[in-house]
């Protein structure tokens, strides 16, 4: 029995906005697959990458399935007036960051903006969901667990990581949560309120 959100056909997610950035871990191949989902349930998907998430999964993906640009760079807009893409920023209903690595979590708990992703990130004007992933013992840093802390009062939803196989060929926690936790975590959020921009039903 297929799962639930490979048969349904209804998109019920239409209206709504996510921008996805992706940073830097072999995790990123597993937001293809939320990104593929959102986009099958009529969500609106954009998706920023780091220059180093273009090492483990290239732009023409996340095109393909988003039918979208990719941004990957604060100087690439096509409207020159918004030479930084913060128009991104004001139509998303949420922002979901992963991998979200240490770097990036770092970034925005000093409130550092040098590069796309965290130029975005930190003007977002909507919910932010994060789902962090990384080496265990880069987990368990009191620096990493501090900016945890800071952006979770700071209203940030995070989404794992759990226990499991790691990339450095480990057991422990620092794999980032499945796409369908991630998911259902990202629709919860958006769910409880009417998207920004209205359904265009023409």
């Amino acid at each position: 029995m297929k799962a639930k959100d490979e048969t349904s056909s209804q998109a019920d997610l239409a209206g709504y906005e996510i921008l996805i950035a992706v940073c830097g871990g072999i995790a990123a191949y597993k937001v293809c697959q939320v990104v593929s989902h959102l986009a099958q349930r009529g969500c609106g998907v954009t998706v920023a990458m780091t220059k180093a998430a273009r090492k483990f999964v290239g732009p023409v993906t996340f095109q393909a399935l988003t039918g979208r640009k990719v941004l990957t760079s604060l100087w690439s807009s096509a409207d020159p007036g918004d030479v930084q893409h913060i128009r991104r920023t004001e139509e998303a209903d949420a922002v979901l960051i992963a991998p979200a690595t240490a770097n990036i979590i770092g970034k925005m708990a000093g409130g550092i903006a040098d590069d796309l992703v965290s130029t975005l990130v930190i003007s977002a004007a909507s919910p932010i969901v994060l789902a962090p992933a990384m080496n265990e013992r880069m987990w368990a840093s009191p620096a990493v667990a501090e900016n945890i802390a800071k952006l979770k009062e700071r209203g940030c939803l995070v989404v794992g990581p759990n226990e499991g196989w790691l990339a450095c060929r480990g057991v422990g926690p620092g794999r980032m949560s499945e796409p369908d936790e991630i998911i259902e975590a990202l629709v919860h959020l958006i769910g409880s309120g009417q998207p920004k921009r209205s359904v265009d039903t023409s």
